[in-house]
């Protein structure tokens, strides 16, 4: 009896391990199958990079690729046109004579040649030829109202051509309805 339930349970321990392991095995078996053909060959990130690339070349910024077994061409490097910029052409215009006057509340006297400058047409440069009189009397104007020591070193300089390219333009304002003159520099500037 003892033999009967040994070959029992040897042919139950068959059954089991034919019936519960083969199933099992056969579908490992499809499973490796179904990925082996199905799952793709690239990874992640070079599927993300080829869409890009399609897109790209979709949109015509990528030239398109002769094979697939073929690295990924570099973006083309697209030049752009730079806009034309206006350059300005300053035009000068010097005072033919010194200026020489006294300053205020002394006894010294300024003795400057005077410049100016614009960068609008040269229809200003023409008006302060063609006032040149009265464009004269307003600079020694604005000299004779500055003291010696409003005009030394050079920010009393400086304040002092701010000073006459204000009368400037507000006298040619007056005369032909615009001022125009941009810049005032000295050419010479003695101060005794």
């Amino acid at each position: 009896m003892a033999e009967e339930e040994e070959k029992k349970s040897r042919f139950n321990f068959k059954k089991i391990a034919l019936f519960g392991l083969g199933p099992i095995v056969l579908v490992g078996i499809g499973l490796g199958i179904g990925a082996f053909l199905f799952m793709p060959t690239q990874t992640p990130v070079e599927q993300v990079e080829e869409l890009i690339a399609k897109k790209l070349e979709q949109a015509g910024q990528l030239p398109s690729t002769e094979g697939e077994g073929e690295e990924m061409a570099e973006p083309q490097k697209v030049a752009k046109e730079t806009p034309a910029t206006q350059t300005f052409v300053t035009s000068y215009y010097t005072f033919p004579d010194d200026f020489t006057t006294n300053l205020k509340g002394s006894s010294a006297f300024l003795k400057i040649s005077v410049g100016v400058s614009t960068q609008y047409d040269a229809t200003v440069v023409e008006n302060v030829e063609m006032h040149q009189l009265a464009l004269r009397s307003e600079v020694l104007g604005v000299i004779s109202e500055h003291t010696a020591e409003d005009i030394e070193g050079k920010e009393g300089r400086d304040a002092l051509a701010e000073n006459i390219r204000l009368a400037l333009n507000k006298r040619l304002e007056d005369l032909e309805g615009f001022g125009g003159v941009e810049g005032v520099f000295f050419t010479s500037f003695v101060l005794q």
